[in-house]
């Protein structure tokens, strides 16, 4: 008999059945011979909880496979490389990650179809959590917020799934067995998707405004208003955008900017008043281990090697003004190591380099495979700049609280304030200049160019010439070839 195969999304759930039971290997499981995995025998305690949401956390900085990590460098190969940001390095010999940068990529993309794979991962470990955690006999509590966290990062994939494919299956419950049929699901409609967003989303606005110790960096309240009002403001949902930002503004959460730029990217301030979510990365967890990825560090120019991501073109750098603060912390020409007492300048054509991510507490900085830098999702910044521009947006024009919003952002980066004047459609530009500047390497570009709608994604690829194919179907990416091959019931994108 024929037997019909899995799709690597369908082997995806069934997978984490598995790897969610052996959290529980050293608990006795009666024999039960059934098709059916029967999560009652290992959801019996508070521990058994929390360790199976820090399972839906660890989604975020690691993968099943050993491959990159979700956050820190699969989602930055789409979102930074697929915008006018970035390019792929000449020394970069993977055909899928070139295409990636000169948006010449196609269906069977290995980086497209690895971000499909992450993110279902990540929400099937979430959909188990919040399936089987309300019936565990535990502290009340601790057993919604357990839940709630677990909402929060099924919202935040969901709206990284929405945004990079259109309509998406949407599954809200680990599969009670697995007939091959009731795995296959067709894609659902975008403003349903967004709904279950926002469902979540809300839900997870109930967790706490801060944690100690142990638990800093888990999903708080105020992190679930921040990707509330971004959900809204991608839906431009002025209003709504605005009350959400307005509760994180004002709502007791202590964020401030750091008065350095700096600080936002070093280990010694992680977790701190400008981060409202991050993804937690720690030394010494191996070689796929942290933004290191995104920025090189001083052993690659020592052996005459390309960093991995290099800037579009020189352009990039020249946004800034000699004053900025920012230029010097994302970008670098040369390094000081520590080690040799030596600075090593870079001198061809595709320096300076990116630089955000280099963790300058390892000594020698040769080690960055070890960096404990985390991987900034929602910062502070970010939070003024949407203000600025959902006032913008629902005003018809500048107000003088959007003006005071994004001066913040200017003057921390040292440079002149914006001056009163502007009509909507140059503080429109104003307010994405300053997040074009503000946010490299941070997985925001490629998203604000596409809300942008109309031709502004593909206008803004063509100016270089490695980019200069892309079309209208680059405002999404394909569905994976082989979820197409093994799913009948999805369907392509447009123009794949």
């Amino acid at each position: 008999m024929k037997m019909k195969k899995l799709s690597n999304t369908q082997i995806i759930w069934f997978l984490a059945l598995v790897v969610i039971a052996g959290f529980f290997s050293c608990k006795k499981l009666s024999e039960n011979p059934s098709a059916i995995i029967v999560s009652s025998q290992f959801y019996k305690t508070a521990s058994d909880a929390t360790s199976a949401v820090n399972a839906v956390y660890s989604t975020l900085n690691s993968d099943p496979a050993g491959d990159f990590p979700l956050y820190g460098r699969q989602l930055n190969l789409l979102v930074e490389n697929g915008s006018d940001n970035q390019i792929y390095s000449p020394s970069n010999t993977n055909p899928d990650v070139r295409a990636l940068g000169t948006a010449t990529y196609i269906s069977s993309n290995s980086r497209v179809q690895k971000v499909w794979q992450q993110l279902y991962y990540g929400i099937n470990r979430a959909n188990i959590a919040i399936d089987n955690i309300p019936a565990i006999q535990m502290d009340t509590t601790l057993r919604a917020r357990l839940v709630r966290e677990s909402k929060f990062i099924r919202g935040l994939l969901y709206f990284d799934l929405v945004r990079l494919y259109g309509p998406v299956p949407l599954i809200l419950h680990n599969p009670a067995n697995i007939n091959v049929n009731a795995l296959l699901v067709g894609r659902t409609s975008v403003d349903s998707v967004y709904a279950q967003i926002v469902t979540d989303l809300k839900d997870a606005t109930n967790l706490p405004k801060s944690y100690a110790g142990a638990d800093l960096g888990r999903a708080t309240g105020g992190a679930a208003h921040t990707l509330l009002a971004k959900v809204y403001l991608t839906r431009q949902d002025w209003s709504e955008a605005l009350a959400q930002l307005n509760t994180v503004i004002n709502g007791g959460y202590g964020y401030a900017l750091f008065p350095n730029y700096y600080d936002a990217f070093q280990k010694a301030t992680k977790n701190g008043k400008e981060h409202i979510f991050s993804v937690q990365f720690e030394t010494n967890l191996g070689a796929v281990n942290s933004t290191q990825y995104l920025s090189e560090s001083f052993t690659s120019f020592n052996t005459g090697t390309f960093p991995i991501d290099i800037p579009a073109d020189s352009s990039l750098y020249q946004l800034y003004s000699l004053t900025d603060t920012r230029r010097a912390v994302t970008f670098y020409s040369s390094v000081y190591n520590a080690a040799t007492g030596q600075t090593v300048v870079f001198q061809n054509a595709y320096t300076p380099y990116f630089n955000k991510f280099v963790d300058y507490s390892l000594t020698p900085l040769s080690i960055q495979a070890q960096s404990g830098v985390n991987y900034p999702v929602l910062r502070y910044a970010d939070v003024l700049l949407m203000y600025a521009e959902a006032q913008n947006e629902l005003s018809g024009a500048p107000t003088s609280d959007a003006y005071a919003a994004i001066n913040q952002v200017r003057t921390r980066a040292n440079i002149p304030n914006l001056t009163p004047g502007l009509n909507q459609s140059d503080f429109r530009d104003s307010v994405f200049l300053e997040r074009r500047k503000e946010f490299i390497q941070e997985g925001h570009r490629w998203f604000d160019l596409v809300r942008q709608g109309g031709t502004v994604l593909v206008d803004a690829l063509h100016k270089f010439p490695a980019k200069s194919g892309a079309s209208s179907k680059n405002n999404l990416f394909p569905i994976p070839l082989v979820e197409l091959q093994l799913n009948p019931k999805l369907t392509q994108n447009p123009g794949y």
